[in-house]
């Protein structure tokens, strides 16, 4: 994977997930009911800290810090990103969310792919 490539999709997640949880949602038409704010909040601080997590790596990416520290993050974020992707699934099915929170399984499920294939085919150690 090229160096800016890598870069991009370090900003780009970390950004949007730290910068605009609000705007995400609204983005994928799905509200939640005013008593539901301190759940929102708490949400948004575990969207926070993920964001945070892949503006953290693309810090490393861009400092050319050793590999195992950026793989280090992708592990770890792919974790978080896979149970929410499996939580949020079932929850839709079950119909405890609406059709909307789709996107964040497509989203963070894709994240999953992209991060362990990438780990499996060692994109990071060839990142030049």
């Amino acid at each position: 994977m090229k160096r800016s490539t890598l870069m991009a999709y370090q900003w780009i997640t970390g950004i949007l997930l730290y910068v605009a949880p609000d705007f995400t949602l609204r983005m994928m038409g799905v509200h939640a009911p005013a008593d539901a704010m301190p759940y929102v909040g708490y949400i948004g601080a575990f969207v926070l800290s993920v964001g945070l997590a892949c503006v953290y790596g693309a810090l490393l990416v861009r400092a050319c810090a050793c590999v195992e520290r950026i793989e280090t993050v992708w592990i770890l974020t792919g974790f978080t990103r896979a149970a929410v992707a499996v939580y949020v699934l079932q929850a839709v099915v079950t119909g405890k969310l609406a059709a909307g929170w789709m996107s964040v399984v497509l989203f963070d499920g894709a994240c999953v792919l992209v991060q362990g294939i990438g780990l499996r085919r060692k994109w990071l150690k060839d990142a030049k």
